[in-house]
């Protein structure tokens, strides 16, 4: 996992709450257990006026003009700003995984459903809960200014406003760690693997039945 380092990024608003998992990448394309390839069709119901399948070149697809990420404006998006309880529905992994290979980095929302919060840190993906107030606020300044950046800072757990308004937000102390380390759970793992190679050669000696 790539260590989170801090983020300057274009802003681009999603305006919906409750959006699910399903929305964020639709069960047809959930045929591959690789992390990458799931970009291309992220909000693919919403993207596109056609209907998607998995191997489909995005050049034959037909784009949504109405839809946000087919802005020209949104381009090169590396922040989501969206509304309450982003990424309900089922647990599937695939919903992080298309966000991020999508090229998005941090998400603001004012909450997130569990298994996705939790599951975006699995992969380096930062999940930032701000209040309604807060996330109002920046929905009426990203769409009334073009080129809407954030500065993201893990470190100090702060979002910078283009206007120098600055937002502190709350992360475990054991997730950021991870995070500005570059650590997942089977990196974390390995740190161990003298131990546990230890620990498996002693049993092999006391338990050699349990090894055949």
């Amino acid at each position: 996992m790539e260590k989170f380092l801090n983020c300057k990024g274009l802003v681009v608003p999603l305006d919906r709450a409750n959006v699910d998992t399903d929305a964020i990448i639709p069960k047809q394309f959930l045929k591959s257990i690789n992390r990458s390839g799931f970009g291309r069709y992220l909000f693919d119901e919403w993207r596109y006026l056609d209907y998607g399948e998995p191997g489909m070149e995005v050049a034959q697809r037909k784009p949504n003009p109405d839809f946000v990420l087919n802005q020209v404006r949104y381009q090169g998006a590396r922040i989501l700003l969206t509304r309450a309880n982003f990424g309900c529905g089922s647990s599937r992994e695939h919903a992080p995984w298309a966000l991020q290979d999508y090229g998005f980095q941090v998400i603001i929302a004012p909450s997130f459903a569990d298994i996705f919060f939790n599951n975006t840190f699995k992969i380096g993906l930062l999940p930032i809960v701000l209040s309604e107030n807060i996330v109002d606020q920046m929905f009426r300044e990203v769409n009334l200014n073009v080129g809407y950046y954030l500065v993201v800072n893990l470190e100090d757990q702060t979002v910078v406003t283009p206007s120098g308004e600055t937002h502190i937000f709350e992360v475990d102390s054991f997730r950021k760690k991870n995070l500005l380390n570059g650590l997942d759970e089977i990196e974390l793992t390995l740190q161990y693997a003298e131990k546990i190679k230890a620990f498996e050669d002693k049993k092999r000696i006391e338990q050699p039945w349990l090894f055949t």
